[in-house]
């Protein structure tokens, strides 16, 4: 069996991949950028976790892989210039392959049915094929279109439009054709070309037998809820504007609104066939796969979704340097209450605030900060539903640093758009053999705008908090 690298180990695909490699016998390299991200198979024994960011000129791959797979996007964020950033990647990237044993790279990019007027994202993805082939290592390129699967930013785009808005209002645009593929297609093909020789040096365009507009993605996830949908175009919706419009409705973040809208507006079907003569792999339908995402959704057994990869400043962070939450200069509400039933009763409701934070008070203020968040460009409220509480994962506005269920310990770090930085922790602890929950929100201001910020909720936390509180210790 092979020894293989993944990166982007912590994304969507990535997560997945690792489980279908380990599941073949492979051995697995996973890359992590953030130090103690679990990516759901510490405990297996082909599986190693490196961490370190590709751009680090100390970060090193293991001299004897037999491959890697180059699974990372700069899409978090708006840059300035796309392509710019994801080149500073990929030549790193290629800098270090290089000095390993490694056979074959094989990278996932999107359908490009002309290269005139690409999409910034489009284009990113064009110049890191480039690059990827200029190190001199046999490179198997793999394109899809849109991947339908619970948790890709694709599919969570098209639920939340579907199963919100009776009438949509939509752009020219969603009239592009594509040809979507489920996530389960995509995993087959990624692990099926993985040193095979027929596939080196190629670029092979994945997907399903339909061609769909996204209007009819949109009328056909409608159908399969059971739903009456009326879509009406109009002509004067950028992708920019829809993007705007977008995080209203979806849960996926700005940036992700951005550049996928960027990307639907051209066609993106299949052309490059070759794959087909090579396994005969029949993809699952549209239909089909939906049913799969719904049964994943309703096991809780979605295992990765698109708000998994997350950053932290600096080439190296580690989730340590967060775990220690900060007293200098932070402002603190602090709650310590008596549990009035059991500990593991009182960490069950903790580890439900976890998942969902307006769970226990005042839920609409919880909602309306999200839609603020959602406006200033960040992921809002509704992320990560998933059933569990993983350390790195997101949940709501926060991304776990620690969640030690036996223990009672869990500490969130706020990813909203905040004038500073913030943390909420709880701990239960006994004391003359009586369990209490303690309760802490801590709040690092940046400036006189921070504290500001800070005390004019004053009021609002002495009621959300209070009660959040006495909530979790069964006092309500």
């Amino acid at each position: 069996m092979a020894k293989v690298l993944i990166t982007g180990a912590t994304g969507f695909v990535g997560k997945r991949l690792i489980i279908t490699l380990l599941e073949m016998g492979h051995e697995v390299y996973a890359l992590c950028r953030i130090d103690g991200t679990q990516a759901f198979a510490e405990d297996h024994p082909r599986y190693h976790n490196l961490v370190g960011d590709l751009r680090n000129p100390q970060l090193t791959f293991p001299e004897d892989l037999d491959a890697a797979y180059y699974l990372v996007h700069s899409m978090s964020e708006i840059v300035s210039d796309l392509a710019e950033a994801e080149m500073e990647v990929a030549n790193s990237f290629v800098s270090k392959i290089k000095n390993t044993q490694a056979k074959q790279i094989i990278y996932l990019g999107g359908i490009i049915n002309s290269e005139e007027a690409l999409s910034p994202h489009l284009k990113s993805r064009l110049l890191v094929e480039s690059i990827l082939r200029g190190s001199g290592i046999p490179l198997t390129i793999l394109r899809a279109s849109i991947i339908i699967g619970a948790g890709s930013a694709s599919f969570e785009i098209i639920r939340d439009l579907a199963e919100k808005l009776p009438i949509m209002i939509a752009p020219k645009w969603v009239d592009s054709p594509s040809q979507p593929i489920a996530i389960q297609d995509v995993l087959y093909y990624l692990s099926h070309v993985l040193l095979d020789e027929r596939t080196y040096n190629k670029i092979f365009d994945i997907g399903g037998d339909e061609i769909f507009t996204f209007k009819e993605l949109l009328l056909g996830y409608a159908e399969f809820r059971n739903l009456k949908r009326y879509i009406i175009n109009v002509p004067v919706l950028t992708p920019r504007l829809s993007s705007y419009w977008l995080i209203f409705i979806t849960s996926v973040k700005f940036s992700l609104c951005f550049y996928l809208a960027e990307s639907i507006k051209g066609s993106s079907i299949i052309k490059l066939k070759g794959i087909d003569s090579l396994y005969g792999h029949e993809c699952l339908t549209y239909h089909k796969s939906l049913e799969l995402a719904f049964q994943s959704i309703a096991q809780n057994e979605v295992i990765s979704t698109w708000m998994d990869s997350w950053e932290l400043e600096g080439l190296d962070p580690s989730i340590s340097k967060y775990i220690e939450v900060p007293t200098e200069g932070c402002l603190i509400d602090e709650r310590t209450l008596e549990i009035v039933d059991s500990k593991e009763e009182a960490i069950d409701r903790i580890w439900l605030v976890g998942s969902d934070m307006s769970a226990y008070s005042m839920g609409w203020a919880w909602k309306l900060r999200g839609l603020i968040d959602k406006f200033l460009g960040g992921g809002g409220l509704y992320r990560g539903r998933k059933g569990s509480i993983r350390v790195g994962e997101a949940t709501d506005f926060w991304r776990v640093l620690k969640a030690d269920k036996v223990a009672g310990d869990l500490i969130l770090y706020a990813e909203m758009k905040l004038p500073g930085e913030a943390w909420f922790e709880y701990h239960v602890t006994e004391e003359n053999q009586q369990w209490f929950v303690h309760q802490k929100a801590t709040f690092r201001p940046k400036g006189v705008l921070g504290r500001l910020y800070w005390y004019m909720l004053v009021p609002f936390h002495a009621i959300i908090f209070g009660r959040m509180a006495q909530a979790l210790a069964g006092k309500r």
